[in-house]
């Protein structure tokens, strides 16, 4: 049996497809809905620690310097595997997107942070010299500028947590990895391995030469 008889087997590959593509739905589930659940978190996060009082300032701090620091997949088994013997019971998916979106929080949160610190301190005083409120100094002036400057970093952020869902795998969630691990199985063939590999790089290359682009545009723009 060669390589490609092995590894890219055809046969297996239309075989195992129907249960590769449902893994692949989960997949995509899962990240888009930890993408926009940190992306809001880790929003409300920043505008604590930078504006909120001091008690509330050190809690945002305390959570985002903790959550940096766990690795995910402990994160992940301590919600799936401890939690119920306190009494509490998630679904696979729920604990998955629980972990994936804390932890992203906690860098959306330094992103935005960065963000809003980068846009010059002249257009917060124009704001309030025109009367504006505090809440309409930060959603009409402040954010749409830290929006545009925290793009490139955010899309490596959403890149991170779709390839963090690969580890949803663990806690028995029909994810594209969890999938094709058990398509492997039935075939005695990595073929579905090699195809789930593939399809990560699929979705994820273009993502990552979309940051270069964009990365590169901004640097253009600030000349």
């Amino acid at each position: 049996m060669d390589i490609f008889e092995t590894f890219l087997n055809g046969r297996v590959f239309l075989e195992t497809l129907p249960l590769i593509l449902s893994g692949l739905s989960t997949t995509l589930l899962l990240g888009v809905s930890s993408i926009v659940a940190g992306f809001l978190l880790g929003l409300a996060l920043a505008l604590v620690r930078l504006y909120a009082a001091t008690p509330w300032r050190l809690l945002a701090i305390g959570y985002i310097d903790l959550f940096r620091a766990i690795p995910i997949l402990v994160l992940l088994i301590v919600i799936y595997y401890a939690l119920p013997f306190a009494g509490l019971r998630l679904a696979a998916f729920t604990s998955a997107m629980t972990a994936i979106s804390m932890v992203a929080a906690a860098y959306s949160a330094e992103i935005f942070r960065a963000g809003i610190e980068a846009v010059p301190s002249g257009q917060f005083e124009a704001a309030r010299a025109l009367g504006l409120p505090p809440w309409l100094v930060m959603s009409k002036v402040v954010l749409p500028q830290a929006l545009r400057i925290v793009v490139p970093p955010m899309t490596s952020n959403a890149i991170n947590v779709l390839k963090d869902t690969a580890l949803a795998s663990v806690v028995a969630m029909p994810d594209l990895l969890k999938q094709a691990t058990q398509a492997q199985a039935l075939a005695a063939n990595p073929t579905p391995l090699m195809a789930a590999a593939g399809i990560y790089i699929l979705i994820l290359l273009p993502l990552v030469r979309l940051v270069g682009h964009m990365e590169k545009s901004w640097a253009i723009g600030r000349r």
